[in-house]
């Protein structure tokens, strides 16, 4: 029986050279490795009570789209700074090389909400840390945080845990 990292394929070199690239987009177009994705990102959580599951740009959508429909709730975009219409709020971060911006509209979470914040790969945690101020920001309650992939050695799970998250990830692989 095939596990979810079964269907991620590993492209070397992409983008830069030495970097090793988890392609998810062969675990999305599989529709028994996507169904599986899905189920056991959800598994951790069932019996919880979630209010939205928030997506974190841009593969976090697609995941996230799919638990919440699995849930019946509602799903909350969290996207790079300039590309969400309207009132929003926003969370400065640090890349490896620079900084960037996310944002959230300012009514896509009301005060005392349950949210599971969901992405494809967690890395250094960067993003991810500030999906969850912007989720806190809102007065969202982040119930857990949901990866495919986790990239032990940047540090992103440790990371996370310090800021006392729950972090559920399907699979690992070594080097970046």
């Amino acid at each position: 029986m095939k596990t979810v990292k079964d269907y991620i394929r590993t492209i070397p070199d992409f983008p830069h050279e030495g970097i090793m690239f988890r392609d998810v987009t062969t675990l999305f177009g599989d529709p028994r490795g996507f169904r599986l994705a899905v189920d056991q990102l959800l598994h951790p959580y069932v019996g919880r009570r979630i209010d939205k599951v928030a997506g974190l740009e841009a593969r976090g959508f697609i995941l996230g789209g799919a638990i919440a429909h699995q849930l019946s709730i509602g799903f909350v975009p969290i996207r790079k700074q300039g590309k969400l219409p309207g009132n929003t709020i926003s969370q400065g971060y640090k890349l490896e090389y620079g900084e960037a911006v996310m944002e959230v509209h300012e009514d896509a979470i009301e005060a005392g909400e349950s949210v599971l914040l969901v992405d494809d790969l967690l890395a250094t945690g960067g993003t991810a840390e500030a999906g969850l101020k912007l989720i806190e920001k809102l007065g969202g309650n982040v119930v857990g945080t949901a990866f495919i992939i986790d990239l032990p050695e940047l540090g992103g799970r440790k990371r996370l845990e310090d800021l006392g998250m729950d972090v559920h990830a399907l699979c690992a692989f070594e080097g970046d």
